[in-house]
Parts: structure tokens; sequence; C-alpha cells
């Protein structure tokens, strides 16, 4: 599990209201939830972020209240996985059950700007700053039965493909 990619970088206490406003709850389409995913943080975002692209945060990223709409607006928008300082435990739970992966990190968010291409490296807990002399950073890797459920697109599809 390995994801490369340019990094946005938001600050702390990014709220589910800010990773998808409210005014957009009442949809379930993940292409419309995609076109508006964080623009109350970075309106520029939902028009520039690539696919693969990864979103980097500083503490309690994801607070507020438990939407699930937050982590699949995130990966609709083709953004490969979010690293921060910390997750709030609702977004944490919320981001495997919808397959989207999540790595915390506290010595990355300060050690970059905001341009960089980075690679993390979810199973031997690795991230590695491109165009960088600096040591590989060390994070905790996704234990396997957490893979599996990123790899089947979250909780829900894994189970039905567990039941066959």
């Amino acid at each position: 599990m390995k994801f490369q990619g340019k990094i946005w970088k938001f600050g702390d206490n990014i709220d589910t209201d800010a990773i998808i406003p409210a005014r957009y709850l009442n949809t379930t389409d993940h292409a419309v939830l995609a076109s508006h995913c964080m623009e109350d943080a970075d309106p520029a975002f939902p028009q520039k972020v690539s696919g693969g692209d990864i979103i980097v945060g500083g503490e309690n990223f994801g607070c507020g209240s438990s939407r699930e709409h937050a982590p699949i607006a995130i990966k609709a928008s083709g953004v490969s996985c979010v690293v921060a300082k910390s997750f709030a435990r609702i977004f944490y739970r919320n981001a495997f059950n919808m397959g989207l992966p999540i790595f915390e990190s506290q010595e990355l968010y300060d050690l970059i700007k905001g341009e960089e291409t980075i690679t993390v490296n979810g199973d031997d807990g690795t991230i590695t700053i491109a165009g960088t002399n600096a040591a590989p950073l060390k994070i905790n890797p996704i234990p396997p039965f957490m893979q599996e459920l990123i790899a089947d697109g979250g909780l829900m599809k894994h189970i039905m493909k567990k039941r066959g």
C-alpha cells in the first residue's frame, strides 16, 4: 500500500463542514461531493486537485459532526490518502469504513511548505519527501485487515465480498 502525490496542506481543526459543507449533504452522488470537497477551506481545491494527490493536515483533522460524506468527498476527489498530526476519532473510523487510507505523522506537517511531493508507504510505515535528503519519517503501518477494508472499497463492500 504505497501512495505518491503532490500535497495539499491544511491547518489544525479542519472540521467535516470544511471538508464537505453541510449545504451539499442533500446528495449521495460521489461526483457532486467531490466537486465541493474542501471548497470552504480552499476554493481552488475542487478544480485543481489531481488523482493521487495527498492531503496533509495538522491536529484534529476531521473534527465536528459525524458525517460519512467527508471521507467520501475526499476519496471521490481523487485524493489517495490523508496524513495528519492527529484525527478526530469519528473521522478516523469513518475514513476506514469508506475505504480512505489515513496516516498519522507528527513530524511531516512542520517539514513541508505545501508544494512538495511525498511518498507514503503504508506497508513499511514510512513517508519520504521528494527532493530532500531528509530521512524517511516513521508512521504506523496499516494492519493487514484494515488494508483489506481499503482494498475492498470500505467496510460494507468488504462485508459483501466476504459473504460472496
